[in-house]
């Protein structure tokens, strides 16, 4: 049984890192000024799935696997920085051939995919790995026994404090995206910001290196 005091000093510890934007807040806020409200929020929820995966792997061990092989880590990092790179250059693709369709219409062009998108993104995030593996049991009574169901609840926690914090950001971010691109070639610049973004994003990731 998770003991109340760690649950809550868990949560408080998610909440501040989660008013902190991170590379889950950027990849949301890009898919929201990219796609618009419906992706964005599909994309938070595959997001959240992909980052539950991780505790889950964490809670069986394999976290520790992936933190301790550098090739393991860069291969995982490498495949979730190309993908966002593959994400953003579709975005950009997108605007450009939609620069003449409003806003809505490409949204529900493009809410089909997101959740699988978010879940790439969220499960090839080898520093969530690596933040988990070093913070996770730090939050779990072992006295108590049940180690690894600990984990998972705390994980659960987590994941849907991440839900609402990053679903407020696609929020907020989709709505100054409506807001100001009311006419298609506005949108159309906006879009490409966020497609610029997740680029960006999938840069940085790539050449980060890993604290040992």
């Amino acid at each position: 049984m998770v003991d109340i005091n760690q649950l809550i000093a868990f949560c408080t510890m998610s909440l501040l890192l989660s008013a902190v934007p991170g590379p889950s807040v950027l990849f949301v806020v890009g898919r929201a000024l990219a796609h618009g409200r419906g992706p964005a929020l599909a994309s938070v929820l595959g997001n959240a799935l992909g980052g539950y995966v991780l505790v889950v792997a964490v809670a069986l061990g394999v976290g520790h696997a992936v933190e301790r092989s550098v090739l393991l880590f860069n291969t995982i990092k490498l495949a979730g920085a190309a993908y966002l790179v593959f994400l953003g250059a579709r975005a950009l693709r997108s605007c450009w051939r939609n620069r003449a369709v409003p806003a809505s219409t490409a949204s529900e062009q493009q809410a089909g995919g997101s959740v699988r998108a978010g879940f790439v993104v969220g499960v090839t995030n080898p520093k969530s790995v690596v933040f988990l593996t070093a913070v996770l049991p730090q939050f779990v009574d072992r006295d108590a026994g049940h180690v690894g169901a600990q984990m998972l609840v705390l994980g659960l926690a987590g994941a849907l404090l991440q839900l609402l914090s990053d679903g407020i950001w696609g929020l907020t971010a989709s709505t100054a995206r409506d807001w100001l691109g009311r006419s298609p070639r506005r949108a159309a610049v906006i879009g490409g910001t966020g497609g610029l973004a997740m680029i960006g994003l999938g840069a940085s990731v790539a050449v980060s290196g890993r604290a040992d």
